[in-house]
């Protein structure tokens, strides 16, 4: 017998574990521990955080601290110099170390111990070097010329040099590295044809290497800029924001503001710094989808 609907009416469906294969039951039941875990640790700390950084009169606190202000200065300059510099400087280390010869396979066994060595043994022994009172550094200079050596951590401009010069030092291994993949990648083909050409070597880097490793090098630089907006290691090991909170970037603003039970500050610090990751994201994955 024939069952018509009308109106409204309409026949109830199979349940949904009638529908779902095995298989896809199985699936759901692996993946679900996972989203569970996502949630509880990923989209609840990030909505949490938003939520107290949802009041305007944070902002505008913000905007009146003075030290808020050097931060982002800080963050700015420590994107430009040390990004561009370390960059630069893989570049050219990867062309050194891509070359085949025993002894230098040797020495990129130490090239590459500062990044693979944690952070915070490293950075802490690079502060206590320059300790003014007993580091090594000042103990060395005192054993040459007799004199005091500075107090390196306690001058701002110095001190955040110096926190650039440990970030580049830390990370410079690991772009190095990748760089020198990509020149390994570029066919022997092409620098056999220039030398029989006459090339130099300035001619086969820009005819050459160059064009092959340029879009690594920007997608890189682009990765790099990203990472270093979280770089809380490199300067808050080595100066803790000194002194007088002088050399804090926006990654280790944050602390300063939980130290002082301001945790609306806090949140909405780290909240300033969506604009600047946020195009870096956009710019990196538009290349990468090319």
């Amino acid at each position: 017998m024939a069952i018509t609907i009308s109106g409204d009416q309409a026949m109830p469906g199979p349940p949904l574990s009638a529908r779902l294969t095995t298989p896809q039951v199985w699936g759901i039941v692996l993946v679900a521990p996972y989203l569970l875990v996502f949630l509880a640790f990923v989209v609840y700390p990030v909505g949490y955080g938003l939520w107290l950084a949802r009041h305007p009169a944070s902002y505008v606190a913000l905007w009146h601290d003075p030290i808020f202000a050097r931060a982002a200065v800080n963050t700015l300059i420590f994107l430009l110099v040390g990004i561009n510099l370390k960059m630069m400087i893989a570049l050219l280390l990867s062309g050194f170390f891509a070359q085949q010869r025993p002894w230098i396979k040797w020495l990129s066994v130490l090239f590459i111990l500062p990044w693979a060595v944690p952070s915070i043994p490293t950075i802490l022994s690079v502060r206590f070097m320059f300790n003014p009172e007993w580091g090594v550094v000042n103990t060395l200079i005192f054993k040459l010329t007799g004199d005091d050596g500075p107090n390196w951590l306690n001058d701002p401009t110095v001190a955040l040099s110096m926190a650039i010069g440990v970030h580049i030092w830390k990370s410079l291994p690991f772009w190095t590295l990748i760089l020198m993949t990509g020149r390994l990648a570029i066919s022997h083909d092409l620098y056999e044809a220039a030398e029989v050409d006459g090339a130099s070597r300035t001619q086969k880097f820009r005819f050459i290497t160059w064009p092959s490793m340029q879009a690594l090098y920007l997608t890189c630089t682009l990765l790099s800029m990203i990472w270093t907006l979280g770089d809380f290691n490199s300067v808050y090991l080595l100066t803790g924001g000194g002194p007088a909170d002088l050399t804090h970037v926006l990654a280790t603003l944050g602390i300063r503001y939980l130290r002082l039970d301001q945790l609306s500050l806090a949140m909405a610090s780290i909240v300033c710094a969506l604009p600047f990751v946020l195009p870096l994201i956009y710019f990196m994955m538009k290349r990468l989808s090319r």
